[in-house]
C-alpha cells in the first residue's frame, strides 16, 4: 500500500466531501499519522472510511466524522482543550496541533495506557491522558476553551456548559441508537448559548452518561 496517497485519498475523497472546507482542517490529516495510532492488526484499514475496532467495545469515530468536527469548533490556537473519551489518543492528537495543552479523559484503563503509549512513540508532548469518568464534566483543569466530546451521551449535563471559558465552544453527539445528533456549543459572554445541530450518526455511547430518566427537579 502507498501510505501517502492512501492518506490523501482519505483526506480528498473522504474528509473534503463532507463540507470540511478548511484547508487547515485538512492538513491536520495530512501532518498527524493516523496509522500510527490504530490498533497494529487494522493498520491496513486506517484510511477507511470505517469505524476501527478498539479495546473495551470502543472505536475510532470515522475520518470525516473526525473533519466535521475539527471544522465545526475551528483551528484558531487556543490554550486548554478537554476531550472525553480518549480511545486510541489519535484526535487528541489532532486537538493537540492547535492548542496550548489538551487534556484527555476515558474511563478505561487499557485505552488510557493505549493512548499515553501512542502519545510517547509520536513525541506528543502537549497531551494528558487522565483515567477516570468525564461523562459529567471534568473540573481538574477547567475551564476549558473547547470541549469535544468523542462518543455519545443521552443527554447534555450543564456541568459541562459551565466549563467552557466565554467564548469557549463545546462539541457532543446528543441522543441515542438508531438516530444521535451532532452538535456544537458555542458560549458567548452574557449572551444566550448558541446550539447548532450539524450531522444524524450513530457513534458508541460514553459509559455512565446520564439518561434523561435519571435527572430530578
Amino acid at each position: 500500500m502507498n501510505i501517502e496517497q492512501a492518506r490523501f485519498n482519505m483526506v480528498e475523497q473522504q474528509i473534503r466531501p463532507w463540507n470540511v472546507t478548511r484547508p487547515e482542517v485538512r492538513q491536520l490529516f495530512m501532518t498527524v499519522r493516523r496509522e500510527d495510532y490504530v490498533p497494529p492488526e487494522m493498520r491496513a484499514l486506517a484510511f477507511a472510511d470505517i469505524e476501527i475496532p478498539l479495546p473495551c467495545g470502543q472505536a475510532m469515530l470515522r475520518p470525516p466524522i473526525e473533519g466535521r468536527i475539527l471544522e465545526a469548533i475551528g483551528t484558531l490556537k487556543v490554550d486548554s482543550v478537554l476531550e472525553i473519551g480518549t480511545g486510541c489518543g489519535f484526535f487528541a492528537a489532532l486537538l493537540a496541533q492547535n492548542a496550548n495543552h489538551v487534556h484527555t479523559v476515558d474511563i478505561e484503563p487499557e485505552l488510557v495506557r493505549l493512548a499515553h503509549d501512542n502519545f510517547t512513540r509520536n513525541g506528543v508532548d502537549n497531551v494528558t491522558v487522565h483515567e477516570g469518568d468525564a461523562s459529567q464534566g471534568w473540573h481538574h483543569n477547567a475551564p476549558y476553551d473547547v470541549i469535544v466530546l468523542s462518543g455519545g451521551l443521552y443527554t447534555l449535563p450543564e456541568n459541562l456548559i459551565t466549563q467552557l471559558k466565554p467564548n469557549g465552544c463545546l462539541f457532543a453527539f446528543i441522543g441515542e441508537p438508531p438516530v444521535m445528533e451532532a452538535r456544537v456549543i458555542h458560549r458567548h459572554d452574557k449572551k444566550p448559548l448558541q446550539r447548532h445541530p450539524l450531522f444524524e450518526t450513530v457513534v458508541p455511547m460514553l459509559r455512565h452518561g446520564l439518561h434523561p430518566s435519571d435527572f430530578r427537579f
